[in-house]
């Protein structure tokens, strides 16, 4: 990334189920969705939404192996993404285990999220 415009964090939760991808997904979610970045494209080279650059940053408890980049890359809808995984977020008990949830344990797995958008 050749200029940094903006950083959003925010953190997601898989209550049941223990699915990273979910948690990550929703950390995400609330690092950009309560944002709004207005006049973002004058800021961008030939003011075009594709050249933007996106580095998600995904502080996981576990699993970052089991982890759909896919479907984190699909939540932003122009530029570039890249995803960096690496140790963090935390794994704590949910105090409930449902097999309906399709709980593996009781855990709930939570995920950080560093949002950083430039060009």
């Amino acid at each position: 990334m050749k200029q940094l415009l903006f950083i959003q964090t925010g953190f997601g939760v898989d209550v049941h189920g223990q699915n990273i991808t979910k948690a990550a997904e929703r950390a995400v979610r609330n690092a950009i969705f309560t944002n709004s970045m207005p006049g973002i494209e004058a800021l961008l080279p030939d003011g075009d939404l594709q050249n933007m650059v996106v580095n998600i940053k995904l502080a996981l408890p576990c699993d970052a192996d089991k982890l759909d980049e896919n479907a984190i890359r699909s939540i932003i809808p122009y530029g570039t993404v890249t995803i960096e995984k690496m140790a963090g977020g935390m794994m704590t008990t949910s105090g409930i285990f449902l097999e309906d949830k399709e709980d593996k344990n009781d855990l709930m797995y939570i995920v950080n999220a560093s949002v950083e958008t430039g060009y």
